[in-house]
């Protein structure tokens, strides 16, 4: 293991913090959950889809679920961190079930729905889940396929019973809720005695990552990690009980995870629906004030004003364009704690009322301002949201550290940067430039993989992230590129892929996802896709009226107008980095086909596999 040489040091002059809180972590995220639905009983909770309305429940009627829930698997004969799987999308149940599974004192197994049945066989038995909670009839199918290879698991409950044959191994949701109200009437106290018996020491969850290649591992993180996210976000002050988060993220993924948590500490209601085809439609209803995204969310957004105001044209696009670049230039500015001249404030205003102000209302009209993690987002892309009043604080984390180990602030915030780190979380970089993080939202370890877990963490409690990154002179943390993902040409020059591909996307609205590849060659390569959304009324503009999307992608014009756009790229890069030949790709990239992570990162070797012949031919002669 390299070893850390520079402590991450931020300005303690510029951080607001409230110590008391993050001196007092709850004991256990039950803890947590009984303290909130203390504090603010009436306040809402969360809001969900109902129907065509949205149902709502109160911290108090969260809690009389998650009890009835807690006492179901109690009774069930589910032990102190015994294992419970959940196999289900973003949606109320997911919560409810990961709440209650805690309350028990057991751990919840995550499962993404999209996992084929060979995967969840392998994490149903490495993890050794002896209940798991699936969301319907297709996930319960999955479970029946590999049932011999799940000795363990006694009980299947099932949320959405249609299609389902029930049995002695298979039980609906709503059966498991009677039987802890049951439970309860005879022994008031069984909830709130596994709460008490949590210390914060105790396994919480093991979420399996997503791994690209091989097995996936099961990251263990107990109480301790969760409760210290909590109060670690709720000390900011940032968010509070006032608050609406929207909540679309899959649940089984670290970044949700940590959201549920950040919920229960500053008791802010949230809107769960994992639908992402809705995240348009919902925002208008829910109005929310805060949102955490994956950047692929940002980049569709602002191509699809970019591409409105384009097809607009004429005084409309020029006052876009004028109000867009009037924007970045207050960003920059608040980068750098500065403001804008006089003249310029005063256009400003002007460009806010009639054209940024409307930009605002697309998102609900309330957001204050948005977290986006998981990957690297366009530094153009994240000033024209911040210079509209949408401010985007990138942060960095992974499922090793709990989610969020740095993000940046509302009051200090640079583009292109991922933050200071969390009050309590230390940052260091390594002499290969790797970063290394420690604190107490880092995980126990690697479940049941010792060799694995003994290479991540080193004997001084120092995760090595596997990223390489930097510190600029106000201690903000940067992220250069995946230490795996760096790759040296033939001429022995390091290209960093993801800088090239995040910067392409802000350059061309109609690309879906951009491949970087080079290692051990003379030149760089890119596959390309273009979003099937997006590139419809370029077609139509460009002499493809009812084409179809592979006529679209293979046409002389679509090839024409991505070289415009590489041509462009290729400009601001080394002589060595820049893209020498690319495909466009017959399909766009997506969760189903295994080429996305349920967070919408590409799982970069999967597609250069998929796609090794394309990629080959590029480099024939």
């Amino acid at each position: 293991m390299t070893t850390p040489t520079e402590t991450y040091v931020h300005h303690p002059d510029e951080e607001q913090y409230d110590q008391q809180i993050l001196d007092n972590p709850a004991q256990s995220v039950g803890h947590l959950l009984r303290d909130r639905i203390a504090s603010t009983p009436d306040l809402p909770a969360y809001s969900y889809p109902e129907g065509v309305a949205w149902g709502e429940m109160t911290w108090r009627q969260c809690g009389e679920r998650v009890w009835r829930l807690a006492a179901g698997l109690v009774d069930l004969g589910v032990q102190p961190e015994d294992r419970v799987g959940i196999a289900c999308s973003t949606r109320i149940e997911w919560v409810l079930s990961d709440l209650s599974i805690m309350a028990a004192g057991a751990a919840t197994t995550t499962i993404y729905p999209t996992t084929i049945s060979d995967d969840v066989a392998y994490i149903v038995d490495d993890s050794g889940s002896v209940v798991i909670i699936a969301e319907d009839a297709d996930q319960v199918a999955k479970l029946r396929e590999v049932r011999e290879a799940i000795p363990e698991v006694r009980t299947v409950v099932v949320i959405d019973p249609a299609g389902v044959d029930l049995d002695d191994w298979v039980m609906t949701f709503e059966d498991l809720e009677q039987r802890g109200a049951a439970a309860l009437e005879s022994s008031p106290d069984i909830v709130d005695e596994r709460i008490d018996g949590t210390e914060r020491s105790d396994l919480a969850t093991i979420i399996y990552t997503s791994g690209t290649t091989g097995r996936p591992k099961g990251v263990r993180l107990l109480h301790e990690a969760w409760t210290y996210q909590a109060a670690a976000n709720n000390a900011t002050g940032w968010l509070s009980s006032d608050d609406v988060q929207y909540l679309w993220l899959p649940l089984a993924h670290v970044f949700g995870k940590q959201l549920l948590m950040i919920s229960l500490a500053s008791g802010m209601s949230t809107a769960v629906d994992g639908r992402i085809d809705k995240i348009v439609d919902n925002l208008a209803e829910v109005r929310p004030t805060f949102m955490a995204a994956a950047p692929r969310i940002f980049e569709k957004v602002y191509a699809r004003v970019s591409l409105g105001m384009e097809a607009e044209g004429g005084a409309k696009l020029k006052l876009f364009n004028w109000a867009s670049e009037l924007g970045r230039e207050r960003a920059r500015a608040e980068e750098e704690g500065k403001s804008l001249p006089f003249a310029k404030s005063a256009q400003m205003a002007v460009a806010d009322k009639l054209v940024l102000a409307k930009v605002r209302e697309r998102f609900g009209g309330r957001v204050r301002f948005f977290i986006s993690g998981s990957a690297a987002l366009n530094h153009d892309v994240a000033r024209w949201f911040n210079g509209a009043g949408l401010t985007i604080l990138e942060g960095f984390g992974m499922t090793e550290t709990s989610s969020a180990a740095t993000v940046n602030r509302p009051y200090a915030n640079r583009t292109g940067a991922v933050g200071w780190p969390l009050k309590g979380t230390e940052v260091r970089i390594a002499d290969d430039g790797e970063v290394l993080v420690r604190g107490p939202g880092i995980m126990q370890g690697y479940h049941n993989k010792p060799e694995a877990t003994a290479e991540a963490l080193d004997a001084d409690g120092w995760l090595h992230t596997g990223d390489i990154g930097e510190i600029d002179e106000r201690g903000f943390l940067k992220i250069t590129d995946r230490k795996k993902d760096l790759f040296k040409t033939s001429n022995g020059k390091y290209v960093a892929p993801s800088l090239i591909e995040s910067t392409f996307k802000g350059l061309c609205p109609y690309v879906g996802q951009f491949l970087v590849h080079g290692e051990g060659k003379h030149f760089v390569t890119a596959l390309v896709t273009l979003d099937e959304e997006a590139i419809q009324p370029w077609a139509e503009a460009n002499g493809l009226a009812g084409a179809s999307y592979q006529e679209i992608v293979n046409s002389e014009q679509a090839r024409d107008m991505v070289q415009s756009y590489v041509d462009e790229l290729n400009k601001g890069l080394n002589k060595w980095e820049r893209i020498g030949k690319f495909t466009i790709l017959g399909r766009d990239l997506s969760v189903e086909e295994g080429d996305l992570t349920p967070s919408l990162k590409m799982r970069r070797k999967v597609v250069s596999e998929k796609f090794k012949d394309e990629i080959d031919q590029m480099y024939e002669g």
